[in-house]
């Protein structure tokens, strides 16, 4: 073989193991993605699809469902779950929402990390788009508290946990039930249906939940930009529940 024949072997000898080398590389790379139920946002963090449902953790591991409609007591060990066609929960604190989505691997979301996804990719101020379209999302109801108690001095801890509330026909929708409801990600009911905890607190010491609820979607902001920072962390009632966000895998 001449000079000129054994520059082109070694010529392609080389090329052959750079391109080993670079599979062997792509093949040891890990796409890295979301828990299952999660949706990847901007591919930097995960969020639920859905709002969050709780289960009651019992020993040796075992579970069982906790009823979306009350309060979880104190010493009672639950984790975040979120499922489609499943009522999410409500009467729940910020302490609460926190602790179940630690139990389940997950995290509460940041304010900024929930604001960003409830807008979606081309940002808006609604999650379907830039204005309001009444009863897209679970909106726009009537209030149960006044329709069980009636007039009055009713807003009261006992009377805004009452189990019934989110009971009544025309309040708390399934998840993922108002199907339109949903942003460019595919993440359901960031606004309306119950408000959201987030993993935010004021300079005074008071937790912070998003997103409007099936009565009021405009009174602390528009859509995506509702916040509500008046109740401590250990604030729960019939209106507020969560999700969970997530580091990428």
């Amino acid at each position: 073989m001449g000079g000129r024949g054994r520059l082109q072997e070694a010529f392609v000898y080389g090329v052959l193991a750079v391109l080993a080398v670079g599979s062997m590389g792509f093949v040891g790379r890990r796409r890295r993605g979301c828990p299952a139920g999660m949706i990847a946002v901007a591919g930097e963090y995960c969020i639920d699809r859905y709002e969050g449902s709780l289960v009651e953790v019992l020993p040796r591991g075992r579970t069982r469902p906790w009823s979306p409609f009350a309060a979880v007591p104190p010493g009672r060990r639950v984790r975040a779950v979120a499922r489609a066609g499943a009522f999410p929960q409500g009467y729940i604190s910020q302490v609460q929402a926190r602790a179940a989505c630690q139990a389940a691997g997950r995290r509460l979301c940041a304010e900024p990390e929930w604001v960003r996804a409830c807008k979606g990719p081309s940002p808006s101020a609604w999650p379907y788009g830039p204005r309001y379209v009444p009863q897209r999302c679970n909106d726009h109801r009537e209030g149960p508290v006044r329709r069980i108690f009636g007039l009055g001095d009713v807003f009261h801890a006992e009377q805004m946990n009452d189990p019934r509330l989110n009971q009544l026909p025309g309040t708390l929708a399934r998840a993922g039930s108002h199907t339109r409801c949903r942003n460019r990600y595919g993440v359901f009911d960031m606004v309306g249906n119950l408000h959201e905890w987030v993993e935010a607190t004021t300079r005074g010491g008071r937790g912070v939940f998003r997103g409007g609820y099936y009565v009021d979607v405009h009174i602390n902001g528009e859509g995506c930009d509702y916040a509500t920072r008046a109740h401590n962390p250990s604030y729960h009632d019939y209106s507020i529940g969560f999700r969970c966000c997530a580091d990428l895998r």
